[in-house]
């Protein structure tokens, strides 16, 4: 009976042992969600070269880096918008997305030009904004263009004109919350185009594209090449171009990921507050900081104060300062912008290539959180406060407990 006993014992404790290692393997190994969007298909060929569709190099490639990573990366789900040559329009894409809670969607796609601009060739990446030169709009144009071939397309875009400049003044007043993480990936794109690929590098760019607008994560849309240059056409259908562009993405994708997840270690939260003080929720990931100087003054009035890090520098040295973000953006903008909602003085910081813009400064965080709730988020819902330490900038949870250790 004894013996019975212990044997029990043993078979439970070995039971609730490796179930509990079992969880912790699992819950270290979460899985890392992309979805894969080869764009056009069906009866929307997208652009057309002398020898190819563009639906059809935009599909070969995006199996490839699918297939790339289903046989390299054991913790990375994939999920294609569509695997064969079929349509789905571009709001369905964008769900497909949200409903498989994707980390990371990547939308492919291929360029053309007019057949007197048939030498223009290169890559080129793009992330949700407003265009800033006609170039990108007519890519943004092209791309959108697409939803004219679905029936309820005035419905379900809310009168979205693709071929309107008027119609994407909507994305001047997006706040892209992943904005950072999107450029940042984009820029690991482009490198690999031009450092492994061989290919030329147009550059990382913002437009209005409506498949960027509806997903809930970081995206980007790539333009392989262009088929109207029949040298890239050749090369975009050759087995050794699609291998190398879809292998280019796939050690992009490697490296966005690996970086993501050391930025995912954060901070334990600060228990038990004190007073008003209150535990944001986590901002944005950001990494690759690339100038961390202090936030510069947007205005350029003299008289104007507590615009920067350095301002009272002696009050703030050695003490987290505490600012409210409120917007990002890939130029400078004036310090009267209407983007500002009538919010001054406003102060920038430039991060992973981006300029940054903060309303408010102090080593108090009530204050800013007061600031926050008074002023700031009626206007931008989507504000969270960041913190800097001797004018760079530093994880809020430590920096709110530093402030309770100081008070």
């Amino acid at each position: 009976m004894k013996k019975n006993i212990f044997h029990i014992l043993y078979i439970i404790c070995f039971l609730l042992i490796f179930g509990q290692s079992e969880n912790g393997q699992a819950a270290a190994q979460k899985q890392f969600t992309v979805v894969i969007d080869a764009g056009h298909g069906g009866n929307d060929p997208g652009a057309i070269g002398k020898r190819g569709r563009e639906k059809n190099i935009n599909l070969n490639v995006a199996l490839k880096l699918g297939q790339f990573i289903e046989n390299n990366c054991n913790d990375t789900r994939v999920v294609y918008t569509r695997k064969k040559d079929t349509f789905v329009p571009l709001h369905r894409r964008a769900e497909i997305a949200n409903n498989a809670k994707a980390d990371l969607f990547i939308s492919i796609h291929t360029n053309s030009l007019a057949s007197r601009n048939s030498k223009v060739s290169g890559t080129e990446t793009y992330t949700l904004g407003l265009h800033r030169t006609q170039e990108n709009l007519e890519v943004a144009k092209k791309e959108n263009s697409v939803i004219l071939i679905e029936d309820d397309y005035k419905q379900r875009y809310a009168g979205f004109n693709p071929n309107s400049a008027e119609s994407y003044i909507i994305f001047e007043f997006l706040q892209d919350k992943y904005l950072s993480q999107s450029v940042n990936f984009a820029s690991m794109i482009q490198k690999q185009f031009r450092q492994s690929a061989r290919r030329i590098d147009k550059g990382v760019h913002q437009a209005g594209f409506l498949v960027l607008r509806e997903t809930s994560m970081p995206s980007v849309l790539i333009e392989l090449g262009y088929i109207t240059n029949p040298n890239e056409e050749a090369y975009l259908l050759s087995e050794q171009g699609s291998s190398a562009l879809a292998k280019s993405i796939y050690q992009a994708f490697l490296n966005y990921k690996q970086h993501s997840r050391k930025s995912a270690t954060a901070v334990s939260p600060v228990s038990e507050p004190e007073e008003d003080i209150e535990t944001p929720e986590s901002e944005p990931q950001q990494t690759n900081i690339e100038s961390m100087q202090s936030p510069s003054p947007v205005a350029s009035k003299p008289s104007e104060k507590n615009t920067t890090a350095t301002s009272k520098k002696t009050e703030t040295d050695n003490k987290p300062v505490f600012k409210i973000q409120i917007l990002t953006s890939d130029r400078i903008l004036p310090a009267q912008s209407r983007l500002f909602k009538g919010l001054s003085p406003v102060s920038r910081y430039k991060e992973n290539g981006i300029y940054k813009y903060t309303y408010g400064e102090s080593t108090d965080y009530n204050r800013i959180l007061r600031l926050k709730r008074s002023k700031v988020d009626g206007k931008f819902k989507d504000a969270f406060i960041i913190a800097f330490k001797n004018g760079e900038k530093m994880n809020i949870n430590q920096a709110i407990r530093e402030f309770k250790k100081n008070r």
